[in-house]
């Protein structure tokens, strides 16, 4: 079957001017686009689904992409659940979704290159690391698009509160009696990591708590392995925290993990809270007290924006930032009184 790939290589276009004189786009000459469409005919492309429904314009399909720096992918339920809750409420609205391979990179085809040819009416993307140029290069494109958990000043936003929950965290810890409270935090090269950070510094300040530097540790990309190996370096300490904010519950539970193998109880030697609640958090041992952010209503504001810029034609930059909430469990207590 011959691909626009083919008809690049053919006639010395790019895939993706190729693939936009194919979807009729203003932004391709009148010359360049008859010298494509004539060497199409001639090679006997057919053209997909979606370019069959050029007459609309509309081809009732949004592109889903998604990058985050450790990989981990749809595994982690905090992603899979933002994107479950979009893809509910875009098919209702009409729309389906196709999701990007990360094989893409391998190949000499960039995400838009892909969503062009696919003909998508806009793109959302999950993305944690604001230098990925592939990204940058669909917002910067004529397409609709959403980031989600990403800031950006040049397409439509939508994030928690992260800055607010870093000092839900610091505050409900200090209402129990805590004072010595450490930050195990995500890297804060990355947007939520960054703004848990200043939340947690804000919070403490506030109070007028000290910040030791020792009590703020990188716990690198909110795994559980790395949650184990920054509880490490806390539980080493000579003068030992009695609470910790832990900027993801999958860190908390390998912090909890190895807390626990050391003989520390909790919450009656060290109180720990999470964020994001995951379904996991209810069900360790203790049950994780947590930051929940809500997942379901991301996942939903983002498809309405998305869909709004779909129907209007036209690119809307705003920033939704969605309230966070603390969930009580079993993971902290007050503070134990020194005999």
């Amino acid at each position: 079957m011959i691909t626009i790939y083919d008809l690049a290589k053919k006639t010395g276009f790019s895939s993706t001017t190729v693939s936009k004189a194919l979807n009729n786009y203003p932004d391709v000459s009148q010359k360049t686009r008859q010298a494509i469409l004539q060497t199409a005919t001639e090679m006997g492309y057919l053209p997909n689904a979606h370019a069959q429904s050029l007459s609309t314009k509309k081809s009732w399909t949004i592109g889903v992409m998604f990058s985050e720096a450790n990989e981990v992918g749809l595994k982690h339920p905090f992603f899979s659940a933002i994107i479950e809750s979009f893809r509910k409420h875009a098919e209702k609205e009409g729309y389906d979704l196709i999701l990007a391979s990360r094989n893409l990179r391998s190949r000499d085809t960039s995400y838009l290159e892909h969503f062009l040819y696919r003909g998508v009416d806009g793109i959302v993307v999950i993305s944690s690391d604001p230098k990925d140029e592939q990204v940058q290069e669909m917002i910067n494109s004529n397409l609709p698009i959403v980031v989600i958990d990403m800031t950006n000043s040049n397409c439509s936003v939508v994030l928690s509160d992260d800055l607010s929950g870093g000092e839900l965290a610091i505050n409900y810890l200090h209402s129990l009696g805590h004072t010595k409270i450490a930050h195990i935090a995500g890297d804060a090269t990355i947007h939520a990591g960054k703004e848990r950070i200043q939340g947690y510094k804000k919070a403490m300040n506030k109070l007028r708590l000290p910040t030791p530097n020792e009590y703020l540790i990188n716990g690198g990309l909110f795994s559980i392995e790395e949650g184990r190996q920054a509880m490490a370096k806390l539980l080493d300490l000579p003068d030992l925290p009695t609470a910790v904010f832990i900027a993801g519950d999958h860190m908390a539970i390998g912090a909890m993990e190895i807390a626990k193998s050391r003989g520390v109880k909790i919450p009656e030697d060290l109180s720990i809270i999470g964020y994001d609640d995951i379904e996991m958090a209810s069900y360790v041992t203790p049950k994780l007290t947590t930051v929940r952010q809500d997942t379901d209503y991301l996942g939903v504001r983002a498809a309405q924006l998305l869909i709004k810029q779909m129907v209007q034609k036209k690119k809307i930059i705003t920033e939704d930032i969605i309230p966070v909430q603390l969930i009580e469990r079993e993971s902290c207590g007050p503070l134990k009184k020194q005999k």
